[in-house]
Order: structure tokens, then sequence, then C-alpha cells
């Protein structure tokens, strides 16, 4: 630990630091980490850490524990205040004891004293510069998606599968690839639907039209499909030319509450879309999909849900930079929502575990392309995504996320139309 206090602080008095990194990380549970400082001592005797903080400079504890949060770690990472070297997902057990400490580092006034004394830098900061400043409703919605999803389709090809399927796949073992993965996902997905040839698919947020594609091409459905993004939907036009099944597939650039259909879909499907509705707008996203759908077809809904024992404290990192209309709701919110817009119940499974290990792949992928990641965006964005697809591990690791498949039928007079087992699920 023997650190001279000149080389934590160069010329500040040595009470200023005086044992500061001791007492940050004092009763820390694993110390299996390491912190570098900006003249390259260490602190930490590990002599192989799962990973290594690297502080830039003697602002960076300022900003990152003042006044602690997920959104000043997380801005303060995304501002290159620091780097994190190694395994970024175990990072996220060290962010979770300091963040359980906020409030005894808000009454510890010499703790509090040290690090208002930080000197500060003239560094730049990056802000969050989503949207317009009036704009609101759906002309909102459509400057957030356009934020998240329109940066190059190239940024995103580097680290999705082949097919660019940004949802959970479905893992039959751990140690499956994720090309495998994402392709039993789509089939999963059909299967549920119980799709029949010719039958009419309506895909809320159909991406780059991967599931789509594959209803059409393995199952013979007649898919239309809707997204906000403009570049996502000439790219999925394009990949609908290129395998000859434009009498089959249609995409459209339109609002699911402006979409409008002269005769119902037999089945609905909705992947990933789903977490930017937003509580106050579930009756109306669930009402709209209940009118398009014919009685006795299911309409599938998958997104990611909170936990109900998940207490948030203020704005989240992803708010601001991932999702900027994103909205998450426990699973029991959602489907009571559904069930009051008609929809009757009929099955509903948790991929928690399934989404861990796509994230992990993801994960994997974008930082083994580091460096074609930067020369097609930018180091920020790249740290945004990095910080946001190991936190997104964690939090579906603990329990604080998880993934759910919800299939809600309209049923005709009580009478649902789907078989007594769920056996055809899961044939090989």
């Amino acid at each position: 630990m023997g650190l001279s206090l000149k080389s934590l602080f160069g010329d500040f008095p040595a009470r200023l630091g005086d044992g500061l990194l001791d007492k940050l990380f004092a009763g820390c549970p694993r110390r299996d980490f390491q912190i570098r400082l900006w003249d390259g001592s260490t602190w930490g005797a590990v002599e192989q850490p799962r990973f290594t903080l690297v502080l830039k400079h003697p602002e960076a504890l300022r900003r990152m524990f003042l006044d602690p949060s997920e959104l000043a770690i997380g801005e303060a990472y995304i501002n290159d205040d620091f780097d994190i070297e190694g395994d970024i997902q175990a990072a996220f057990d060290l962010a979770d004891y300091l963040l359980g400490q906020e409030h005894s580092f808000a009454k510890t006034t010499a703790l509090s004293r040290w690090l208002r004394k930080l000197p500060r830098s003239s560094r730049s900061r990056t802000g969050p510069q989503l949207v317009t400043p009036r704009a609101s409703g759906k002309d909102y919605d459509r400057q957030a998606i356009s934020y998240h999803y329109d940066l190059p389709a190239e940024f995103y090809a580097l680290w999705l599968d082949r097919r660019m399927v940004y949802s959970c796949a479905y893992f039959t073992r751990p140690e499956e690839d994720l090309e495998t993965a994402q392709e039993h996902k789509l089939d999963y997905i059909c299967r549920k639907l119980r799709l029949r040839g010719g039958e009419r698919l309506l895909d809320i947020g159909c991406g780059w039209g991967a599931l789509m594609m594959h209803a059409t091409e393995h199952y013979g459905a007649q898919a239309v499909g809707i997204t906000l993004s403009v570049p996502q939907a000439e790219i999925a036009r394009q990949r609908i030319r290129e395998a000859g099944l434009n009498e089959q597939c249609r995409v459209e650039v339109c609002d699911y509450r402006d979409f409008e259909s002269s005769e119902p879909y037999d089945k609905i499907v909705s992947v990933g879309m789903f977490e930017h509705v937003g509580e106050r707008l579930l009756p109306e996203y669930f009402k709209r999909a209940w009118s398009l759908l014919r009685a006795g077809g299911v309409f599938l809904n998958h997104g990611i849900s909170y936990s109900a024992t998940y207490q948030r404290q203020g704005p989240s990192f992803t708010d601001l930079y991932v999702f900027p209309n994103g909205n998450l709701v426990p699973i029991s919110i959602s489907l009571r929502e559904a069930e009051r817009s008609g929809f009757e119940v009929r099955d509903v499974e948790s991929l928690r575990e399934h989404y861990a290990l796509t994230l992990h792949h993801w994960l994997k992928r974008l930082e083994a392309h580091s460096e074609a990641a930067h020369r097609i965006t930018s180091d920020t964005k790249y740290r945004i995504r990095r910080l946001h697809l190991a936190g997104s591990i964690h939090g579906f690791r603990s329990g604080r996320l998880n993934l759910y498949q919800s299939l809600l039928a309209k049923a005709l007079r009580g009478h649902a139309g789907l078989p007594l087992t769920r056996k055809d699920w899961y044939r090989d």
C-alpha cells in the first residue's frame, strides 16, 4: 500500500491524501483489483488483479465519489477521468459496494473534506445531447430512437451476429455460439406464435428485419415490420430485396400509434421495442396491438423488466446516455395492463440467464473490435456502449433486470384456439 503522498497528489499538502484510498475501499469484501494513478504508481497488493482502475488525473476521485451515484461514476468513465483495464464486468461488484456506502460517504466529514480539496482539472466534459429541447411525445420518441439506433450499421455489425439481431438470444447450452443462439431465438418465437403458411404477421419494432425474414423463409408468413429508425428500415429493405422476399415482406417507418391496417393480423410480435413504451403509454400500446389482431390471434411481447424489489435512486446512466426514452417496469405492471386491454395471459417465460449470456458475447466482440469501433464512431460512444453492456450483464446476473416473453391471446368467446400443452415449442 505504501504510496508516498507526493505520488498521490503531486505537490499538494500531505493531509489531503493520507489514507484516502484506504478509507474509500476499507471494508470492501473483494480486494482483487488494483488502482493505477496518473503518475504510474499503484495501490493494491494484488499480483493478478481481475481489473485495474486507471485514474487519469487527481480530480477523478472527486468526480467519482464526492456525490457518488451510478450516473456520477458512469459520467467519469465516459469522460476518461478513469479507465478500466481487464474484466470490466468484475468492476461492477466494486461499484455495488461503493454505491452501497453512499450515505456513509456523506457522513464522513474528513473524507468529504479531502475529496473537495482535490485539485480541479481543465479537462472538457461530455454531456448528453439527445434531443432538441422542445421535443415531446412522438417527436421525442423519434429523436430518442434515432439517437440510439442510427449509429452506422458497421458499428453494430462489429459485435452483433451476422443477422444483426439486437435482442436476447436463446441458448440451449451455455457454451453455444452467438450465431446459433440467435437463430434458435428467431425460431423459438415463431414456434411460440405457432405461425402457419400464409398467416399475416406484424413485427412492431422490426430492427434490421431478421425475425420477419425468418418467419417468411421458414414458416411462409406474410410479414410487415414497422420501425422509427430510417437507417434500419433501409437496411432491412435491402436485405429483403437481396433475399428475394419482396412479395412476402414489407417494412414501414411508422410509430405503432399511427399504424393502420385494412384487415387484422393473425399474429403480432414485438421484440426489444417494449422497453421504449413507458408505463404511462402501456394502455395505449396494448390496446393498439389488440385492435390490430384478429380474434383468436396471439401477441408475443418480448421485453426487459425491472425487478419489483429494485429501488432506483435518481436518473440512471442508461436513461441519459443509452436509451433516453427507456422506461422499464416490473412484469406484474405490464401483464396487468395487457389484461385490462382485453388480452388473456397464456404464457410468461423468463430468459434472464439467456440475456446475460447474450450481453457477454456482445461485450467481448465489441472489446475485440475496439480499434475498428473507434474508427467508425468516437471514444465517448465506444465507452458508453462498453459500460452499458457490462452494466447490463451485472443487472441480469444480479436479478435487478429480467427479460420476459409473454404470450397474449385475443380469445373469441372464451376460445383461445391454443393446444393444451407447449410440447410443439420444444421439438428438435
